[in-house]
């Protein structure tokens, strides 16, 4: 069965899309629309901006949203997917793509969810660390230690054996780190994030984006969508609904979401969109599992 996964923020470069643009028509009609639904030429700093200019969490989103979406219905009849799922802001390309959301509104929810979050991340400042070679039971044992009143540390990306991405304020995370590395991990490395994602610091921006969600007219999609908070594949509009404004404050299960599509029939995984992260995490979770990029 054909799986297509869609990447999230930290996959973009500086010319993403450029290339669709010049060279397909459907491409160059959605890059022009998102220009017109956001406001500001969101293509100029795609195609021509600095690496620092697609840093900024309110351009990233849209545009490796954009990116992943338009590589995959430029694909045609070639972009058949049978299950399909994203990572993070994937989640929103995979629901785009998969019918049951409109590219405008799908890009008004992205664009929504970055403001929210970077609102969210100036309020409370937080970061976020990888945290390698360790088991997910002492990753989130040692979470729990650090974590008091005042200062959060949780797991917040599984993103495939022994590599789990930790989140949370600064002080928890360090504190975390130096646990963690003293528990036998083999790195535990800072990561440059504007805040801490998938942690509890971003329930303002649950609260902001669960108001443009629920505002949002949603379909069935035409293939089930694992999502993200329990990696279990949904159709109904109601439940993507709720566990998408879920998304914000819980944890990406990234492992579990590919071992349960390979279990469902999975055996070909084409990652839409910039990058090959997801290609290579599946390869780790599921060995022996065809991963690829868009041909």
């Amino acid at each position: 069965m054909k799986a297509f996964v869609f990447p999230g923020q930290g996959a973009q470069f500086s010319g993403m899309g450029k290339d669709l643009y010049e060279n397909n028509e459907l491409a160059k009609k959605l890059f022009d629309k998102a220009d017109e639904v956001l406001g500001f030429k969101i293509t100029d700093i795609m195609f021509n901006g600095t690496d620092e200019d697609l840093r900024q969490t309110k351009v990233t989103q849209p545009a490796v949203f954009l990116h992943s979406v338009i590589s995959a219905l430029c694909m045609g009849d070639d972009f058949a997917p049978e299950m399909v799922a994203g990572h993070s802001l994937g989640e929103f390309s995979a629901l785009v793509a998969a019918g049951a959301l409109s590219f405008e509104d799908g890009l008004r929810l992205v664009y929504a969810r970055a403001l929210a979050m970077q609102k969210a991340c100036e309020a409370a400042s937080g970061t976020m660390a990888a945290i390698i070679g360790l088991a997910d039971d002492v990753v989130e044992t040692v979470c729990q230690e650090v974590t008091t009143d005042g200062n959060v540390a949780v797991a917040a990306n599984y993103n495939c054996p022994g590599q789990l991405v930790i989140s949370g304020n600064n002080d928890a995370v360090n504190s975390a780190c130096e646990k963690l590395k003293a528990a036998g991990a083999k790195r535990a490395l800072p990561l440059k994030v504007g805040g801490a994602f998938h942690s509890p610091l971003m329930q303002p921006a649950k609260d902001e984006l669960q108001k443009a969600i629920e505002n949002t007219s949603f379909s069935e999609p035409k293939c089930p969508v694992y999502q993200n908070v329990d990696a279990k594949p949904y159709t109904d509009p109601e439940t993507i609904k709720a566990n998408l404004i879920a998304q914000l404050t819980s944890a990406v299960r990234w492992t579990a979401t590919v071992q349960n599509m390979v279990a469902d029939g999975a055996d070909d995984f084409t990652e839409c969109g910039p990058g090959k992260v997801l290609q290579g995490l599946v390869g780790r979770i599921c060995k022996g599992v065809s991963a690829h990029g868009i041909e």
